[in-house]
């Protein structure tokens, strides 16, 4: 037989169930209507007029505009082209939103009604076309979505919210500058960050939210080859740099295979290889350009270091001369750590988003590759910030298993339920951080 108390506390958590569905069934609809609404355009305005990496002129002032116009305190410049908005709410925590807004130096084949045309000179002087090849015209609508409705439920929550509107995450330097720049000493530093990615190869609908590991380091590494030129027919009188380099690009692959732990996630990839003019001409030099991903700084710093390792071991097995052996170096931009969740404030997110989005909009799909994103430069070790970045499905279920992949002229995206989902998990995940105690 139940006691009174029993019966009491059933109610209770009756009630309390109860109060959290009406609560999530407002917010998604809240949201949805702003789709319908505002959201819509704004993503279609964006997916016609991307701009390159650090060259977000018009895209940057858009969303300044935007924030403002909703009530934050906004900043531009922030690191080249980056928008920061805060908006103070009591006493509580600090959380940051992140979205990345720049696109590709690609010419958009999606055969969609709304594809991009534009053309933009990159900062190496050339005109190229340009497109939202990776679904940051998601992110940036979302923020913007997530900036409403935020700002709307003031009274469930309290703290300090700080949206973050980046340049130059393709080119992995953005993030770094804004922090360079000042992002945690001029604005109220986080005690949380979050961010998510839309994925070409989720459903839509769907959140995946890692507990430790979500992207790998990312450095772009030059080679110089030098070589003695000479007649392709007398090859005796120079030193072929072809075939030092050929022989490194051989080489560097036993660094993974050889070097590091099967168990350890480790990528060099020789992505571009130039060299020589005629095909009876042994050339001076060829030029190498590499990306180099790990899961851990142990195994980046291996990974470096071997590369230095090989190419010069390499060339002087071949003979070169010590005065021409080859050059490596490490970019000073295009560099970023791994990007790793904290693994206790991840859990309080995925728990936060199955129970007011439903369990089964939770997938874990296991990691197909060994993407960067420099989200890691605002949640490194050292800072104290605790970061959660997740993945939104992109892509209806049924087309999944088709569906281009990112950085491709073929990309495409559901706009409204990527969009829309990630809205509510980035409010979800939010309010559950700046939950008033």
């Amino acid at each position: 037989m139940r006691t009174l108390a029993t019966t009491a506390a059933l109610l209770i958590l009756a009630a309390a169930s109860s109060a959290t569905a009406q609560t999530s069934t407002a917010l998604k609809d809240a949201i949805q209507r702003d789709y319908e609404t505002s959201l819509g355009a704004i993503f279609d305005d964006f997916h016609r007029n991307p701009e390159l990496s650090g060259m977000e002129v018009r895209t940057s002032a858009r969303m300044a505009a935007l924030l403002t116009g909703l009530g934050y305190d906004v900043t531009t410049g922030v690191g080249g082209t980056g928008v920061v908005a805060v908006l103070r709410n009591g006493d509580g925590p600090t959380v940051m939103m992140r979205a990345d807004m720049d696109g590709l130096p690609l010419k958009e084949n999606s055969g969609l009604a709304n594809a991009s045309t534009v053309t933009q000179v990159d900062a190496d002087g050339t005109e190229k076309p340009v497109m939202h090849a990776c679904g940051h015209d998601v992110h940036i609508t979302a923020l913007v979505g997530a900036a409403r409705q935020m700002m709307e439920r003031k009274g469930d929550w309290s703290g300090t919210l700080v949206l973050i509107v980046q340049p130059a995450e393709e080119r992995i330097f953005g993030a770094r500058a804004m922090v360079e720049d000042g992002l945690y000493s001029r604005f109220p530093k986080p005690d949380y960050a979050l961010a998510f990615h839309v994925s070409a190869d989720l459903p839509t609908g769907r959140v995946s939210v890692p507990l430790t590991i979500h992207s790998s380091s990312s450095d772009s590494v030059d080679i110089a080859v030098h070589g003695v030129g000479t007649h392709g027919a007398y090859p005796q009188l120079g030193v072929d740099p072809v075939l030092v380099a050929s022989s490194i690009v051989v080489n560097l692959q036993s660094l993974r295979s050889r070097t590091v732990s099967p168990l350890e996630g480790a990528v060099v990839t020789v992505g571009a290889i130039h060299g020589g003019i005629k095909h009876n001409i042994i050339s001076d030099r060829v030029d190498l350009q590499l990306t180099v991903r790990a899961d851990t700084p142990e195994v980046r710093t291996q990974l470096l270091d071997g590369i230095d390792r090989v190419a010069r071991g390499t060339a002087q097995a071949l003979g070169v001369p010590e005065n021409l052996l080859p050059t490596v170096v490490r970019s000073a931009t295009e560099t970023t750590p791994p990007t790793r969740n904290d693994p206790e404030t991840a859990q309080r997110i995925r728990t936060a988003i199955a129970s007011a989005m439903g369990e089964a909009v939770l997938i874990d799909e296991p990691r197909a590759g060994m993407g960067a994103e420099d989200f890691a430069y605002f949640v490194t070790p050292e800072s104290g910030v605790k970061g959660v970045y997740f993945d939104v499905g992109g892509t209806p279920a049924a087309d999944v298993d088709t569906a281009p992949g990112h950085h491709s002229p073929l990309f495409r995206i559901d706009p409204e339920p990527s969009v829309t989902t990630g809205t509510e998990a980035m409010v979800v995940s939010a309010l559950t951080l700046l939950a008033k105690t």
